[in-house]
């Protein structure tokens, strides 16, 4: 995992830290009264009252410490000037599941004892520190708030900032939420694996695979009369003499084959579908450090296809529409696989399957593939794996389950090589398991 992290870095993916500021100036009509201040109101006016019944007026007398109080504190301690909020992260791309610390520097340009702040958290857990805080500061001093979170995949918006400032009485207070965006993308986990392609027959390799193409190459392919454009030194002088017309040698070179993956994102898959998406993230950063071109399928409720490209900017696309990929009512993906391989789908693409082949919709795109002659290796996570037996006849409900879905995959295996995988092992386990069989 973290070697994968390494490699990924190494690659030269490095993120621009997010930091945004902003200034809200705090307004005298702001201003709001508190339950203290209301409490001494109501003793200024009871005080009157209670001397006016009782015939002693110079019980009037006590209501001047109250209204004294109460001048000083709106007169010098009423809030003046900037308040100024910013949020910092270290860049905006992280692992799920790894730790993040989120930093909101507050500064003002006037004295404050009480000002309170706090981050808005967007559905993420806090792992230690705390989002809010208190802060006693000088003008230009900066107070820092840290706390850290664990990412979860997906794109988190952390979109407001809550102010408030109270006067060292307690008797006014202003509050404002102040509109601050920093985004942060939690990138689907990744597995060290390498990447499982398909030849003829049944055979496994890594890599780059060896593939027909006209020109200068390897090895020799073919003679062919020759055409203009041709360079003269793949001139055949042999076969030129005996036919008598002018022959050119071809030969076969060795390239690297587009990959096409697809995403069953079908609700059924739900129970391991971020295993689903981490198989397919870690697959396709194997393909970007071995600079093959690829491209994504997430067949989802409305599919989405990525053509086929190459680099770390078309990288970064697939991954950020994986990160964000959620399994729904999608049922028709057998219709939506032939659709790309009549329109879009490179005709001899190697194809990365990736489902639990739990429906007959993915199966029948399964089969779809083989019929058009695409190579297909399947990673099917098996999702009874995920699942715990706490009696006894749970357990024998998962062995029927998984008796069942044994019998499924032989009856597929004819369509494409499927790496069964059960999650409890590292998915190199599972591929190494299937190339050494």
């Amino acid at each position: 995992m973290q070697s994968a992290w390494d490699a990924w870095s190494v690659s030269g993916l490095r993120y621009i830290s997010s930091v945004v500021r902003l200034e809200e100036k705090v307004e005298e009509e702001g201003l709001s009264p508190t339950p203290k201040l209301a409490l001494y109101l109501v003793a200024m006016w009871v005080i009157p009252i209670a001397s006016f019944f009782l015939l002693h007026w110079r019980m009037v007398y006590l209501v001047l410490p109250y209204l004294t109080l109460l001048s000083v504190a709106y007169l010098f301690f009423k809030p003046s000037g900037n308040v100024e909020v910013w949020r910092v992260v270290p860049h905006n791309r992280f692992l799920e599941g790894q730790e993040v610390e989120v930093e909101v520097h507050v500064r003002t340009d006037f004295r404050v004892d009480y000002l309170y702040v706090k981050d808005f958290v967007p559905g993420l857990e806090v792992v230690s520190g705390s989002p809010e805080k208190v802060f006693s500061l000088r003008p230009g001093e900066e107070g820092v708030l840290k706390y850290r979170v664990r990412v979860k995949r997906g794109i988190h918006r952390f979109e407001k900032i809550l102010v408030s400032y109270r006067d060292p009485f307690g008797f006014f207070s202003s509050e404002r939420e102040v509109d601050n965006f920093t985004e942060v993308i939690g990138v689907p986990m990744l597995y060290e694996v390498k990447t499982p392609y398909s030849t003829k027959g049944t055979k496994i390799t890594i890599g780059p695979l060896p593939s027909p193409l006209v020109g200068e190459g390897l090895e020799f392919h073919a003679i062919r009369e020759y055409q203009p454009g041709d360079p003269l030194k793949i001139i055949n002088w042999k076969a030129t003499a005996r036919t008598g017309r002018i022959m050119v040698n071809e030969f076969e070179s060795e390239r690297k084959v587009d990959v096409v993956f697809i995403v069953d994102a079908s609700k059924r898959n739900e129970a391991v579908f971020d295993y689903l998406i981490r198989a397919a993230a870690s697959l396709m950063l194997n393909a970007l450090n071995d600079g093959t071109s690829f491209g994504l399928l997430l067949a989802e409720k409305i599919p989405l296809w990525i053509r086929v490209d190459y680099g770390k900017r078309h990288f970064f696309k697939c991954i950020d529409f994986l990160s964000t990929a959620r399994p729904d009512e999608n049922n028709i993906i057998a219709y939506q696989v032939e659709h790309l391989i009549k329109t879009a789908l490179p005709p001899r693409a190697q194809v990365l399957y990736f489902s639990a082949l739990l429906t007959e919709e993915s199966w029948e795109a399964l089969k779809i593939l083989s019929r058009y002659g695409y190579r297909v290796v399947v990673i099917s996570p098996n999702p009874y794996s995920v699942y715990e037996a706490k009696s006894e006849e749970e357990k024998v409900a998962l062995k029927l389950l998984a008796i069942r879905r044994k019998a499924v995959l032989e009856s597929l295996s004819g369509y494409g090589i499927i790496i069964d995988w059960d999650i409890k092992k590292p998915l190199k386990v599972a591929i190494a398991e299937v190339m050494g069989k």
